[in-house]
Parts: C-alpha cells; structure tokens; sequence
C-alpha cells in the first residue's frame, strides 16, 4: 500500500523500488513501524532517498541487507563534491583498519571519521541518536521519532538533514559552512540501545549527516570577539537569519588562525557548524550569539547587500526540494519569509543587529512576548483570515504526534483552570475529537490577535544547556527545556492562502519599514533570555 501511493506520488514503479527501515527491507509487514515512522525509499540499481530515510535502525537480524559500500551519499547536488573526497579517504581508512572514534561531548550521538593517517576528515551524527531519539547513546532518550525535540518546532530525528539544508543554503561558501551531506553509514561504532552489552556489536547500518572536520584552535566562547572580522560575522548573521537559526551559541563558532606566526594584528577566520535546530517548522523564538557584538552593529558592505539582493527564497525552496525531499513544506515557508524580511531589511538601511533584534522575542517580567517580525506575520495572518478570497477551514495540529505523547511538553501559563490544569491541553481534547472546539485553541494568529498580544506565556528560563555525562540515568524530554510559545504559524495555510500572506507579508514589511525610516528609529536594546542547546 505504501509503494503504491509512492508509485503515485514518484512515478516510481512498484516492482523498481524498495521500502526499508533501517537496514531492513520491508516485505509487506509494517508490524514494527510506528505511525510517522520515517522509511527509506530506493530505488533499484538507483540508491536514490525520494522520501524521508529511515532514522532509527533496528540492529537486528535481517533476512536482507544492504551491499553496497560502508558509505553512500543520499544527495546527487555537484555541491557534493568535497563531500566524495571525504567519503574516499575515510574509505581508505576503514580498510586500513583506522576506525572512528565516539565524541564524548553534547547531548547527541557522534562520531570523528578518520582517514588513512589517523587524522579526523569528517564528523557524522546518525539521526536516530540525537537528544531523546531511540538510539541515543548518552542517556538523553524518551521521545518518538518525529516528535517534538530540544526544540518544539523541530522533530526528533530531522536534524541531521537540516545540517546539508544550512550548507545548500550557504551559497558561494559566503559563510564557511564545512562541506556536508545526509549519507548512509555502516559501521560497528554506532550505538543501538536495545543491543545487549555481554552481545559482540554488529555492523549496522544509519542515516547520518556527514560534515567535514575542520581543524581549529578554539571557539568563540573561549575567546573575545574583538578579533573577528566584520565579514565573518555578518556572513554568518546573514545565514542565520535566513534559516531563522534557533541555536546560533559561541560553541559552533569555530575560530581558525590565520596568521599564526604573527605577534601582532593577529587575523582568524569563523567557521559555523551545528545547524540542526535551523528552519523550524513554526517561529519561536532565535538564538544568536553575534547580536551584541559591536561587528553586527556595522552597516552591511557594498559586497553583502549584493548578495542578499540576489538571494530568491523560491528558488532556494525548490532546489531544497529536489535536494532534500524529505524537507517538510512548512520549514521552506520559514526559509521564504526570514528571507524575505532580511532582504526588505537590508534594503531599507538596517543593520545585522537591528534585523537580529526585531526577530529576537523580548521577555518582561519573565513573561515572552511576541518578536516585531512575529507581529508582522500576524498582522500578514489577519489580513488573509478577513480577506473573502480565503475560505476557512480547519486549523492543521502542527505535531499530531504529540497527542501519542504521554508527557507533551506545554508552555505554563500564569493563570491555571482548575488544580494542575494546563490550558493548553485543550489541543489534545481538540485534535481527538476532530476540532469540535476550535475558536478555543491557543495561540491564534487571526481573528485573535488582540488576545495573543494580551496574554503572553510565561515560559520557565534555565541556562544553557551544557555537556553532561549519562551517569543520572535517562533523561526526560520535559526536564530538560522549556516549551516556547507559538504565536505564528505557517504550515496550515492551503496554497492560496500562502499566497496572499506572502504579498500581504510583503506589503506590510515595505509600509513598516518605510515609516520606521523616515522616524529615524535606531536599534532598541532589551533584555534576552535565550535558550541555547550544545550537542
């Protein structure tokens, strides 16, 4: 039934392809695959992904097992070119006997990929090991594939292809980004927690993003920023803000000397790595390191103004699709609407800093309010809801996962209904009972606005998550981060309606911008309390 609706969809005949979970191939029973499972689709004599690859590997026996080599690349983009060469000296060293070695720091599953001469060339993070996923070797489990993760508006299991989504993106290398891919892996090293320990590992096989190593003397947080150049920092501002980067902290700013031997005027270069919390599904709130820094509160140079005037955010999408077809539609809506903020943005004088604060939510009395892009997405929203070429229809539950979850995670509001009652449940009640209530749910972002500017969630702040061993046991999903709020939303729009919110969007941007310009409104500092995520 599954190769069928595929042969539909793909133009893939049924007795050309193959459908497997893991190193699986399936053979008409689905009696292991949870709903929402992601499967892998190849095609024969083809080993092309047409669908979402499987992120959680069985490492059972299987009556059948893929051939091929230890490494295959799951994109055919020529930007993947570094990416064979890589695959070919890490190749060499697993046939010399060089094999990878565990990284030992984050929340996630992670391994250095050495070549023949010992030295690590690339870094791979299978996705079924990422924080809370089934597999993940640090005690950080708990959660399903394809719910919610570190970051509500990212799926467990979907971090790994957002790290080749960032790459892609990264045009002309403008911000560094290494060289990286969604590969298919064998090897040993890799973890499966339902393997006994007294059991010899066996090869097993995942999907897994492929970036190279890139050697560095330290990161940004182990050093002052006085010393990175403007460009660097605008470059990799500039990315961030198109794929609305939720976890832009000093560790995956790696910093690279340039001139060594130098005693003065010591010159280094920034590399940014670990883009897995990047393009979200809904807007919440970002984290970027750089806002302060004195660098981003330079006007943008001749050079970069040129770039982000060529940047076409639907262009970008479809070769996303093509790339990546496991890429959901409501992350490429996100990539289209930060870019197009940051070239209106940029195009009426504003600096990095001032576009990196009107995306930044504020915090009031601990309370999280609405960023100035998210209220402009709303204004976009209303205007679409009263506009008498749209129809309504039901609102789309953004993780219907989680009503199978048995601990969501739920923002905590100040007022309660009821003893330990949270408001917010009102979603499970409404998805079950097929949206009987629905002018009840929360947030809205339509004819609901005056509310949701009136009642801001109270969202409980820790500080950064850092580097922890297992030794505590498995930890909980809901003990780790708070939720945060979702004010905007963009994936249960139909295509008409995306359609006017992107001219509605636009216009609302060009008439705020204008009006800003012509007051002479400079930057507003305020306060942020962000949540940032090192794994």
């Amino acid at each position: 039934m599954v190769k069928r609706r595929l042969q539909i969809a793909l133009n893939v005949p049924i007795e050309e392809s193959c459908l497997s979970f893991g190193d699986m191939v399936l053979k008409n029973d689905l009696s292991m695959i949870r709903s929402h499972s992601p499967l892998l689709l190849t095609r024969n004599l083809m080993h092309r992904s047409s669908s979402t690859p499987c992120l959680s590997p069985s490492g059972r026996d299987t009556p059948q097992r893929d051939q091929n080599g230890p490494i295959e690349i799951l994109c055919k983009s020529i930007s993947f070119s570094r990416t064979k060469q890589l695959v070919n000296e890490i190749v060499m060293g697993l046939k010399t006997g060089v094999d990878p070695i565990p990284v030992h720091g984050g929340l996630g599953g992670a391994y250095y990929f050495r070549s023949s001469n010992g030295e690590s060339v690339a870094i791979v993070k299978p996705t079924d090991e990422e924080p809370f996923a089934p597999n993940n070797p640090k005690g950080f489990v708990g959660k399903a594939l394809g719910q919610p993760g570190l970051k509500r508006s990212v799926r467990v299991g979907e971090t790994g292809f957002r790290e080749v989504a960032a790459y892609l993106l990264d045009h002309d290398h403008f911000a560094n980004v290494p060289a990286t891919a969604l590969v298919k892996i064998t090897h040993s090293v890799f973890n499966v927690n339902d393997i006994k320990q007294d059991r010899k590992k066996k090869h097993v096989c995942k999907i897994a993003s492929l970036q190279q190593f890139i050697p560095h003397d330290f990161d940004a947080s182990d050093h002052g920023t006085s010393s990175y150049p403007v460009s660097a920092v605008h470059r990799i501002g500039i990315l961030d803000i198109r794929i609305f980067n939720t976890d832009r902290h000093a560790g995956n700013l790696l910093v690279r000397k340039v001139n060594d031997n130098a005693k003065f005027d010591q010159q280094v270069e920034l590399i940014p790595i670990d883009h897995g919390l990047c393009l979200p599904e809904s807007l919440e709130d970002p984290y970027f390191e750089w806002i302060h820094w004195p660098q981003a509160s330079i006007p943008f140079s001749e050079d970069e103004l040129a770039y982000i005037e060529a940047l076409d955010p639907l262009r970008d999408s479809e070769m996303l699709r093509n790339e990546l077809p496991m890429i959901r539609e409501a992350c490429l809506r996100v990539l289209t609407i930060c870019t197009i903020f940051l070239k209106e943005a940029a195009g009426h004088g504003m600096c990095l800093a001032e576009i990196g604060e009107m995306m930044s939510r504020e915090f009031r009395r601990g309370e999280e309010e609405p960023s100035e892009f998210e209220v402009f997405c709303m204004e976009a929203r209303r205007v679409v809801a009263e506009s008498p070429e749209t129809e309504p229809h039901e609102d789309g539950f953004q993780f219907e996962i989680d009503c199978d979850n048995e601990n969501p995670i739920y923002p905590i509001l100040p007022f309660q209904f009821g003893p330990g009652r949270n408001p917010l449940s009102k979603l499970e009640e409404e998805h079950e009972h097929g949206h009987e209530h629905e002018e009840d749910v929360f947030p809205v972002t339509t004819e609901k606005l005056h509310y949701v500017y009136n009642t801001n969630l109270s969202v409980p702040l820790k500080k950064n998550l850092s580097v922890g061993d297992s030794s505590s046991g498995n930890r909980s999903a809901t003990e780790l981060l708070p939720a945060s709020a979702t004010f905007v939303k963009v994936a249960d729009m139909t295509g008409d309606e995306w359609g006017l919110f992107l001219e509605t969007f636009e216009g609302v941007l060009h008439r705020e911008f204008t009006d800003r310009k012509s007051r002479g409104l400079g930057l507003k500092q305020r306060q942020r309390l962000g949540t940032s995520c090192k794994f």
